[in-house]
């Protein structure tokens, strides 16, 4: 953790003196406790479930899309943490499968069951196609889960937001927003909590991880220059999402606070800090083309071709924000964790709409974005988002 910390201008975690504080009652909590994480595979799923590990919990059950992920997860688990008293199981499952809902038929019995899977990327908004993917998992899987862990009995359900929900700009942080709608009509029915936080520095797919993909096939480096970002590491994320299971109320969202030790920082100050700690002294380029070429020579004279550019992609948002000035806070029960307060205010009949409306358009078999995007300002009337016609496809 702490070269991620150099790395995104920081000396110090964010949660550790809350969770000092909290760890006898986190210990003795999950050590009685099951636990199904939905995504664990994924880069906050693993971080999530190695936090849950390593306090022993009675049963950990793990599920994910993605089997090679699933894998690592186990090995590094072995490696480094070892063996748990309580049973460790992980299954290589699509939620959204009939064949999900056999897993859960069979047992499904948890006391804390968690959501960690989801389209997170704003270049998911390029095409119709994967935009109705991402409201799959976005949305929809979100409300199978729920209901499934209704009819279970499961004690308490946990999802993972994003600070993209609050004023969204992009399609993303819209599903997000919406399903958090749908997670407010189920809380009358069972506890749920969820949280939005930073970009989970180095996590699978993120720009930062590909840092790592261009300088072990010697490519340039490619950040924009104008967009500064809020970082979590990759445990932070796990500490988080954990502390707003256990200990959120009903209806909860848990958020970083912001302060000295969370502070923006730009893509491209991050990629310098990131080549000098490697031992490269950053080249900027003035092109792709440029940056191609100088990437046969330059390393090899200890220098690395970047191109730093500002951004014109669709979905970008100018800042982040955790909340809304018509959201409800608690800023004092954590030293370092913000807590959005909500009542089960939500449209039954606006969310029976937008299910009605995307079932019907899968059952013709056509649909277009401009649809999605006009059902998505029907759910979110003060949606920010603008199309400029540019994507992250279309960019080194």
């Amino acid at each position: 953790m702490n070269n991620i910390l150099h790395l995104i201008g920081r000396d110090k975690a964010l949660f550790s003196d809350d969770i000092k504080t909290h760890e006898k009652e986190l210990k003795e909590i999950v050590s009685s406790s099951s636990f199904l994480v939905i995504g664990g595979a994924g880069s906050i799923g693993q971080a999530v479930t190695k936090e849950i590990f390593k306090r022993n919990p009675k049963k950990l059950h793990v599920v994910d899309i993605s089997e090679n992920n699933m894998v690592e997860l186990v090995r590094d688990i072995r490696s480094s943490l070892g063996y748990i008293d309580g049973e460790f199981k992980t299954f290589a499952l699509d939620i959204g499968s009939d064949i999900y809902d056999a897993f859960i038929r069979s047992d499904g019995a948890y006391d804390y069951v968690l959501n960690l899977s989801a389209l997170k990327h704003v270049r998911s908004e390029k095409d119709p196609y994967t935009l109705m993917r991402m409201i799959d998992v976005n949305i929809f899987n979100t409300d199978k889960t729920l209901r499934q862990s209704i009819e279970k009995g499961t004690k308490k359900y946990f999802c993972v937001s994003t600070d993209k929900a609050a004023n969204p700009v992009n399609m993303m942080g819209a599903s997000k927003r919406i399903m958090e709608m749908f997670l407010m009509r189920r809380s009358l029915e069972i506890q749920i909590s969820t949280a939005r936080f930073a970009n989970v520095a180095f996590s699978d797919g993120s720009l930062l991880h590909g840092f790592n993909q261009r300088i072990a096939k010697r490519q340039p480096i490619v950040a924009p220059n104008d967009i500064k970002r809020y970082f979590v590491t990759p445990q932070e994320s796990g500490e988080l999402c954990l502390m707003s299971c256990i200990f959120g109320e009903n209806r909860d969202i848990f958020f970083p606070k912001l302060s000295e030790a969370l502070h923006l920082i730009s893509f491209a100050d991050i990629a310098v800090k990131y080549l000098e700690n490697l031992g490269y002294e950053p080249y900027l380029c003035k092109s792709e083309d440029e940056a191609r070429e100088l990437a046969k020579i330059l390393p090899d004279q200890g220098k690395w071709p970047c191109l730093f550019t500002k951004s014109d992609t669709t979905g970008e948002k100018d800042f982040e924000e955790f909340f809304t000035d018509k959201e409800v806070l608690d800023m004092e029960r954590f030293e370092n964790l913000g807590i959005i307060k909500n009542d089960p205010i939500y449209d039954d009949a606006l969310l029976n709409e937008f299910e009605e409306t995307i079932k019907s358009y899968r059952k013709a078999g056509r649909w277009t974005k401009e649809q999605i995007v006009e059902l998505f300002f029907r759910m979110i009337p003060d949606f920010g988002h603008k199309e400029t016609g540019k994507y992250l496809d279309e960019k080194m």
